[in-house]
């Protein structure tokens, strides 16, 4: 029963955890959502975001309600982990190591999309939106990676770099 019991819960924590980061990551590099995702997540998140927010204002122009709000929800849904015997110490350093895959997961998805996009219809309507959100991590790559012929390999080489982070982050926390 604990096998669904996690499932259930991880499912749900992922949702709103991924959107409070996206709600996190388009306020730091200043990009407007289009009308529905900004309702969407807003819709979604206002009812952690705004309590959290009368004890962690806006500090340096970023909003940590939303960043907080995230890791207290997978700190939540890694509590059930308490159910099967394992200590406070453990579950508070598995949620942090859930927390870091969820945001390197959520880069890994917006880039993915991005190609996607590239490949299906670079003119669609979200696809300037997907852009501005990924342009942060890819402009440095793309400055030290040409096109090959006409191929654009930053997002290739993204990926990869998100993927070693990962996995010097599973060997320094396991």
């Amino acid at each position: 029963m604990l096998p669904i019991l996690q499932l259930i819960v991880d499912t749900v924590a992922g949702v709103v955890g991924g959107v409070l980061l996206l709600r996190f990551w388009m306020q730091v590099i200043r990009v407007r959502p289009p009308a529905s995702i900004g309702q969407f997540t807003f819709t979604l998140t206002d009812w952690l975001v705004r309590p959290l927010r009368r004890i962690l204002p806006g500090v340096g122009g970023y909003d940590w309600a939303s960043l907080i709000g995230a890791f207290l929800i997978v700190l939540l849904a890694s509590a059930v982990m308490l159910l099967a015997g394992w200590s406070g110490q453990a579950v508070v350093l598995y949620a942090l190591f859930r927390f870091l895959n969820w945001i390197i997961y959520g880069f890994m998805g917006l880039l993915i999309i991005e190609v996607i996009f590239s490949w299906i219809n670079p003119h669609a309507p979200l696809a300037p939106f997907v852009h501005a959100l990924n342009d942060p991590l890819l402009r440095p790559l793309r400055r030290m990676i040409p096109p090959v012929g006409g191929l654009d390999l930053s997002v290739l080489a993204a990926l990869i770099l998100l993927q070693i982070v990962q996995y010097l982050l599973r060997q320094a926390l396991f």
